[in-house]
């Protein structure tokens, strides 16, 4: 008996979380559909001009804006930041450099540098030798 391999296939939102666009701003009938495995690596080697648009203007999920921001996704929220972005606007927002944002990014560099620190740590914990065991 033969078996057959079956395409796999994703939703439209997994799809475009891959490919790191807002979904309500894909066309429709990429939201309508699902994404063959095949069709997501075809859009990741060869985008078309709708999801090069979309990469380079926006609006960008949140993901997106939080990494163009250099802040977290949370302090995205206590900044009262819910909705998606474009790029014009996240580079006003840069521009206009609210006190929250400030404080944010430097939450988000500790963040950063404690989480190097204990890579670090661990790091020369693997390297010292262990006792044997009894």
């Amino acid at each position: 008996m033969k078996s057959q391999q079956t395409a796999q296939t994703m939703k439209p939102a997994t799809a475009a979380k891959k490919l790191g666009v807002y979904l309500e701003a894909t066309p429709a009938e990429f939201r309508e559909g699902v994404v063959s495995r095949a069709e997501l690596n075809a859009l990741q080697t060869d985008p078309p001009e709708w999801l090069r648009e979309l990469r380079r203007d926006g609006p960008h999920p949140r993901p997106v804006v939080a990494a163009k921001l250099g802040v977290s996704n949370s302090g995205l929220a206590r900044g009262g930041i819910t909705d998606p972005l474009t790029t014009e606007q996240i580079e006003a927002l840069k521009a206009e450099d609210p006190g929250w944002l400030r404080k944010e990014r430097a939450t988000q560099a500790e963040v950063r540098k404690e989480a190097a620190r204990l890579k670090e740590r661990k790091a020369e914990q693997e390297d010292q030798p262990r006792p044997p065991r009894p």
